[in-house]
């Protein structure tokens, strides 16, 4: 049952260390390996390996955040049910992260944890990475990362952001007053101390 409710590539991606240095293009820019195929379910590779042996293929790329690896939330909804999973917003792309990132417990009273590390949460959701979700999943059968997983309801949700994006395109967003804003130039000059 666990093996259907958990893709069989992504216990791999949550193993697989990325950011290495390509063994065959090492010595070019952008060599890093930070991509995964999804259909080979191998090692990461980079750039250069992907435009020549994972051209066709589904592959999803592992961004780097307060290192720790995250991915793109409008890469992996593509693939995976992501709903109880807590997302967030990192130079301007919504993400998540791929595995747990416990913290030391705090004394604060926190309202939203995670329900495998404990790690607390910005909104009212069950895991923190992709990991958890997965740990989760293996302990309770209780949700899934199939596709089929999802409710009608979030269907809805994405029709009416669509009627609002197409609403959005017509009207073209209103440019920032320059005017109003006064920036302070060159270095502040102060007063003297006492005379």
């Amino acid at each position: 049952m666990q093996q259907q409710l958990v893709p069989p590539w992504l216990e791999n991606l949550l193993r697989t260390a990325f950011f290495s240095v390509c063994r065959t293009h090492g010595a070019a820019a952008r060599s890093e390996c930070n991509m995964f195929c999804l259909e080979c379910n191998g090692d990461a590779f980079c750039f250069y390996c992907r435009s020549s042996r994972h051209k066709d293929h589904q592959v999803i790329q592992i961004r780097r955040s307060s290192y720790h690896d995250v991915v793109r939330v409008s890469e992996i909804e593509k693939v995976l049910n992501i709903n109880g999973v807590q997302t967030y917003v990192i130079n301007s792309a919504r993400v998540l992260f791929i595995n747990e990132r416990p913290q030391p417990k705090s004394g604060k009273a926190v309202s939203h944890i995670c329900e495998i590390c404990g790690r607390s949460l910005l909104d009212a959701l069950r895991f923190c990475s992709l990991g958890c979700k997965v740990v989760g999943i293996k302990r309770n059968g209780n949700t899934s990362f199939m596709l089929e997983e999802i409710s009608s309801s979030s269907t809805r949700i994405g029709e009416e952001e669509l009627r609002e994006g197409s609403q959005q395109d017509i009207y073209p967003p209103t440019p920032p007053s320059t005017s109003s804003t006064r920036r302070r130039k060159g270095i502040p000059h102060r007063a003297p101390f006492g005379s």
